[in-house]
């Protein structure tokens, strides 16, 4: 069956359709970046494609692995792709209009400031615990008027019920249990971290609408 061809303006009515114009040329505007595509992040970045948020950053170093696909939004297909490419493949096959901008590198102190200047939301999704550190301490010292939203705790298979939204600062928000790390057993599993994915998310909705409170 042949691919169908959605023009740019029919993808704008559906979306008017299914939010308003009002609440949509507000997801259309939104500038988000995502740093890490993993469990969290492609989940996070699947999301926000699906409703129209129109200028996606995304930011990772690494390949495609076997491993991920318990997890991850990619495909034997994408098994040795960077991230990047795999996952701006992916979303503009939901929109093929999405402003998508990518960076195959790994986040440093050093490069921290360049990567992130431009964008009005910064999400955290990495797995590596000093990561997530680093850029948190990074973002919130040189970005404090920045919404930054992160996430810990999601392993295994836990409740549900125990993963929460948390605003931590005026402009930091925090998603996950806090507590349950990956262990044997109970590593990242695709239905938890899809639930924290889910919350970030939707964090970042609210944060684009204009929506601070948890």
């Amino acid at each position: 069956m042949a691919e169908q061809k959605l023009t740019h303006e029919q993808i704008n009515e559906a979306l008017d359709e299914r939010h308003t114009p009002e609440i949509q040329e507000l997801l259309s505007r939104g500038n988000v970046a995502i740093a890490g595509l993993g469990g969290l992040g492609s989940n996070i970045a699947y999301s926000l494609a699906r409703i129209g948020v129109g200028h996606l950053h995304l930011i990772d170093f690494d390949v495609v692995d076997i491993t991920n696909l318990n997890r991850q939004q990619y495909f034997i297909e994408h098994l040795g792709m960077y991230k990047t490419d795999a996952l701006k493949s992916l979303l503009l096959k939901i929109n093929p209009y999405l402003d998508i901008h990518t960076d195959c590198v790994k986040v440093t102190e050093e490069n921290l400031t360049e990567l992130f200047g431009d964008n009005d939301i910064i999400c955290e999704a990495f797995d590596c615990p000093e990561a997530k550190a680093m850029l948190v301490n990074g973002i919130l010292e040189h970005f404090p008027e920045k919404k930054l939203v992160s996430a810990s705790g999601m392993a295994g298979y836990e409740s549900s019920n125990t993963i929460h939204t948390r605003r931590i600062t005026r402009n930091f928000y925090l998603c996950g249990d806090r507590t349950t790390e990956s262990a044997p057993g109970k590593g990242l599993m695709a239905p938890r971290v899809a639930i924290c994915a889910a919350h970030q998310a939707n964090m970042i909705t609210r944060l684009i609408l204009g929506e601070e409170n948890v």
